[in-house]
Order: structure tokens, then C-alpha cells, then sequence
């Protein structure tokens, strides 16, 4: 079973940047594909971005395409969300989270996640 702990999430006014880390402990990480949900206040939890597990394919929601690129680093056991150009409606909880699909673009798709780190995007 693989863990997970994200970190980066802040305050930042819109236009700005973000980078968000996780870390995964655990064995195999490296044979997962792995991604990043996200959560608003009164809202379901939504696929924000994927990559598989050689950093091979990628996949985003269209709000995030051109603004947010997801990378890995199978050596650190780590992923990343770097968040450009954030707009106010970014604003939610993060969450990372692992899938044990081949190509995972839903939220359904991912079974397991950390406990989430906040990002606040102010107008």
C-alpha cells in the first residue's frame, strides 16, 4: 500500500504560481500511474491531472490544460503539480492520489489519496 503527503499549497493572488510536491512511501511506486484530484467547498471531488508511471502520458482537465503540468520522479518517489496563471476557481483542497489503472482521467479512477493540501487563489 503506497502513502501520501502532499505539500505547497498557500495563498496566492490570481495570476500567480504554485508548485505541489507529494511524496509516496511504500513499495512500488514507480508501477503506478498517479495523480492529483482537487475539492472545492460544496463540491465533489474532481480529476485534475494524471501521468502514468514512466512520465510517458499525461492527462488534464480542460480547465487545467496550459496552465498546470504534472511530472514525477521515480528515483524520489515523488510527484509534482506545477500551477500557473491560478484563478480564483483553482481554489480547493489538493489532493494526490494513486491509480492501479493504465489510464486513469476520472476520480473514480484513483483509489487511494493523501490527506490534501489547501490552495487559495484570492481575486
Amino acid at each position: 500500500q503506497v502513502q501520501l503527503v502532499e505539500s505547497g499549497g498557500g495563498l496566492v493572488h490570481a495570476g500567480g504560481s504554485l508548485r505541489l510536491s507529494c511524496v509516496a512511501s511504500g513499495r512500488a511506486f514507480s508501477a503506478y500511474t498517479m495523480g492529483w484530484l482537487r475539492q472545492a467547498p460544496g463540491k465533489e471531488r474532481e480529476f485534475v491531472a494524471s501521468i502514468s508511471w514512466n512520465g510517458g502520458t499525461t492527462h488534464y482537465t480542460d480547465s487545467a490544460k496550459g496552465r498546470f503540468t504534472i511530472s514525477r520522479d521515480n528515483a524520489k518517489n515523488t510527484v509534482y503539480l506545477q500551477m500557473n496563471s491560478l484563478k480564483p476557481e483553482d481554489t480547493a483542497v489538493y489532493y494526490c492520489a494513486v491509480s492501479s489503472l493504465i489510464v486513469a482521467a476520472e476520480s473514480a479512477d484513483f483509489g487511494s489519496w493523501g490527506q490534501g493540501t489547501q490552495v487559495t487563489v484570492s481575486s
